[in-house]
């Protein structure tokens, strides 16, 4: 009894007809007549009646009509799991993240994920929020980390949040901290010098816009360095700089003091194409990227971080990739992204002393 055999007896249990069970099973009609009458043989019964040209199954025909269907259904799900153990042993994942995320978040969860997968290769692509989601849309990419809101209007992206960020102004080790207490307010950081991101770092503009807002033009000390650059920049002394909080993980010379309210905060979210269906390769990242923030312990992700995923997200209970729409919310919190990358827009707080957002 082969499998074929079978499945061209469903076909025609089904249409009842042995013309358009071999349509519909993409063979010959003489070649899928000699299969049934061989699988009849080898039961030692007749499986239909062909009395008058009416088909009919015959009790033998009844019987095997379930078991037959049931073992189809086992063999298609033996396949299908064999293929998504394969696909996440070996294949490619193209991963875009913003600078701040690669120099931060990224690195420990892509270890994490080749040491789980060796097999499968990673390509990462580093760039402005803006540009991804642009590679997302010409199909360069399979996912991307970016920071909300989506700068596009195309409903075929979906984004979900994952991670909410304090902006934090980093200051060297060697030196004492810049007020001598736990945080700082914006209006605190007028006339210090200012290590400033290059043009195109919403972070930058976030930054000017809540100096500005608190009444004085901050004083740049160095300006137009990308991020590397600028925690060097203020390693070596030359200035204070308003960052994502994250960035300074294993950054043993420099210190973050969070900002006291208003605060500048950013919204980082997983981003994908509707349209298209996940690899299972890009399934298992997303899968390895959700367990780990779900892993972290409130001592690892400090007053600063907090995860916006939960365990359904994890099973992928909103979708292919646990999806939310393309707009960003993220359940309401009341707070608008003003993007950090190159690239990326958004605003700061609105009046009555709310949380502003910016990331980078």
């Amino acid at each position: 009894m082969q499998f074929q055999q079978l499945a061209y007896f469903v076909a025609v249990a089904r249409t009842r007809h042995f013309t358009r069970a071999a349509e519909l099973s993409r063979v010959a009609q003489p070649s899928l007549s000699k299969q049934i009458r061989s699988l009849e043989r080898e039961l030692g019964a007749p499986l239909f009646s062909r009395a008058r040209g009416n088909i009919t199954l015959t009790p033998a025909g009844e019987a095997l009509l379930p078991l037959a269907q049931r073992m189809l259904t086992d063999l298609e799900t033996a396949r299908r799991e064999v293929a998504e153990l394969a696909g996440v042993r070996r294949g490619r994942v193209r991963l875009g993240a913003t600078p701040s995320l690669c120099a931060g978040l990224l690195a420990d969860v892509l270890s994490d994920f080749h040491t789980r997968f060796p097999g499968i290769e990673l390509q990462v692509e580093e760039s402005g929020s803006r540009d991804l989601v642009r590679d997302l849309g010409r199909g360069e990419l399979d996912l991307a980390l970016i920071i909300l809101p989506l700068q596009s209007s195309d409903p075929d992206f979906s984004t979900t949040p994952i991670l909410r960020e304090n902006l934090v102004v980093a200051s060297p080790k060697s030196q004492p901290s810049p007020n001598g207490r736990a945080s700082m307010r914006i209006t605190e950081l007028e006339g210090r010098p200012l290590v400033m991101f290059r043009r195109g770092y919403d972070v930058r503009e976030a930054t000017l816009r809540a100096c500005r807002a608190s009444g004085f033009e901050p004083l740049l000390a160095v300006e137009g360095g990308e991020m590397d650059a600028v925690l060097r920049f203020v390693e070596a002394g030359l200035g204070l700089a308003v960052v994502p909080s994250m960035v300074l993980k294993n950054r043993h010379g420099l210190r973050g003091t969070p900002l006291a309210r208003p605060r500048l905060l950013r919204t980082v979210a997983l981003a994908r194409r509707k349209d298209v269906v996940p690899s299972h390769s890009a399934e298992a990242f997303q899968r390895h990227l959700y367990e780990y923030l779900l892993g972290l312990t409130p001592e690892q992700l400090g007053p600063d971080l907090e995860v916006l995923i939960t365990s359904a997200d994890a099973r992928g209970g909103d979708g292919p990739l646990g999806e939310r729409d393309a707009s960003g919310a993220d359940g309401g919190s009341g707070t608008r992204d003003t993007s950090g990358e190159p690239g990326t827009g958004g605003g700061t707080s609105g009046a009555g002393g709310g949380a502003g957002s910016a990331g980078s």
